[in-house]
C-alpha cells in the first residue's frame, strides 16, 4: 500500500479461491466462484500493474557504469543466505530486456508499472559530486519513454534497498545521519531528471523490512545483527533497527519536502512511501490481547505511518523502548 494523506494505492497480488468437496470426492464451488471477476468489479480508475526491484530484476550489476550496492556485496559474501544461491548479477536481465518486457505488460493489459531505480546505477559512488552515471540515466529514460510509448504508467521507487556500497563503507550508510543529505540529493537527480513524465513517486520500499532483515535478522543486505541472533560479523539487534529506521524517515521526509517544495507544482505530481503490514486481531476477547494485537500493529505498521502522520512514533514504542529509541527534534 502506497501512502500519501488520505490516497491508497493497492496493488492486487494474488485471488486465492478455497474450494471444498462432497463425501464422493466431487468439487462444490463457493457461492462466489460463479460471479464475474474481471475489470468491471473495481473501481473505474483502479490501476492495475506489476511491480519489480531494481537489484531483482536488472541484472548488469556491476556493468555499464553502475557501482556495487550492498546486495551485490551480501550476495557475493554470503551466498548461503540466499536459499538458491542466486545473485542479481543477470537477475531478470531486465537491462537488455525492458523492450521485450514492456510489450509483454502491454499485451497483457497492465495499466502500470512500478520499479525502483537503483541509486548506485545513478551515482556510483552514492553521491552527486563522486559523478552521475550517464549510461544509467540514458537507460531510466528508455524504460520510462518506452512505457509511456505503450501507454503503461510508470510508478518509480527511489529505494529498493540497494543503496551504494561506497556509503556503507564510508560512514556505515542508513547508521548514520550523514544519509540523509544524501538521499535527497539523489532524489533531486531522479526528479529533475526524470519528472517531467514520472507522476508517481515512492521514496521507499517497505522501510520497517528493510530495518529488520538486515539490521534484526541479517537474513538481507547488509546483513547486520548481534551475535545471539544469527550468524552476523556485526550488528546490534536491540538498537540498530530503530536507528536505521530514524534516519530513513528523516530521508522520505527530505526528499518529500523537496518535491513539494520545488517540483510538484510545475510537474504536477504525487509522492509518497510505500509501507508493508501484517494485520492483528485479538486472540481472546480480553483487554490483554487487545493491547497485544495492538502493540504489534504499532511496532510493524505505526513504526513508520505514526511519525509520517503525527510527527513522533507511537506511545507504546517510546514507552517500551526507551533510550533505544531514537527522538525527534521539533523541526
Amino acid at each position: 500500500m502506497a501512502i500519501e494523506g488520505g490516497v491508497s494505492v493497492l496493488c492486487l497480488m494474488a485471488l486465492v479461491v478455497f474450494t471444498s468437496t462432497t463425501s464422493s470426492g466431487e468439487a462444490v464451488k463457493p457461492s462466489h466462484y460463479s460471479m464475474p471477476f474481471n475489470r468491471t468489479s473495481f473501481p473505474p480508475h483502479f490501476i492495475f500493474g506489476a511491480g519489480s526491484a531494481a537489484y531483482q530484476s536488472e541484472g548488469a550489476a556491476l556493468q555499464y557504469g553502475k557501482g556495487p550496492s550492498v546486495w551485490d556485496t551480501f550476495t557475493r559474501n554470503h551466498p548461503e543466505k540466499i536459499e538458491d544461491r542466486s545473485s542479481g548479477i543477470v537477475a531478470d536481465d531486465f537491462y537488455h530486456h525492458y523492450k521485450e518486457d514492456i510489450k509483454l505488460m502491454k499485451k497483457i493489459g497492465l495499466d502500470s508499472f512500478r520499479f525502483s531505480i537503483s541509486w548506485p546505477r545513478l551515482l556510483p559512488t552514492g553521491k552527486v559530486k563522486g559523478g552521475v552515471n550517464k549510461q544509467g540515466i540514458q537507460f531510466y529514460n528508455n524504460v520510462i519513454n518506452g512505457l509511456l510509448f505503450n501507454g503503461i504508467v510508470p510508478f518509480v521507487t527511489l529505494f529498493h534497498w540497494d543503496l551504494p556500497q561506497a556509503l556503507e563503507d564510508e560512514y556505515g550508510g542508513f547508521l548514520s545521519p550523514k544519509i540523509v543529505e544524501d538521499f535527497r540529493e539523489y532524489a533531486q537527480l531522479a526528479f529533475k531528471t526524470f519528472g517531467d513524465r514520472v507522476k508517481n513517486w515512492a521514496t521507499l520500499n517497505e522501510p520497517s523490512a528493510y530495518c529488520i532483515n538486515g539490521y534484526n535478522g541479517g537474513a538481507s543486505a547488509p546483513g547486520r545483527c548481534s551475535d545471539y541472533v544469527a550468524n552476523c560479523t556485526a550488528g546490534n539487534s536491540a538498537t540498530e533497527p530503530y536507528i536505521v529506521g530514524h534516519h530513513l524517515l528523516l530521508a522520505h521526509a527530505q526528499a518529500v519536502k523537496l518535491y513539494k517544495q520545488k517540483y510538484k507544482a510545475s510537474q504536477k505530481g504525487k509522492i509518497g512511501i510505500t509501507l508493508v503490514t501484517n494485520w492483528y486481531q485479538p486472540k481472546f476477547k480480553t483487554e490483554s490481547s487487545r493491547k497485544a494485537a495492538s502493540r504489534a500493529l504499532d511496532f510493524v505498521l505505526g513504526w513508520f505511518l505514526d511519525p509520517i502522520t503525527y510527527g513522533d512514533y507511537p506511545k507504546i514504542m517510546k514507552s517500551l523502548l526507551g533510550s533505544r529509541l531514537p527522538k525527534f527534534t521539533k523541526a
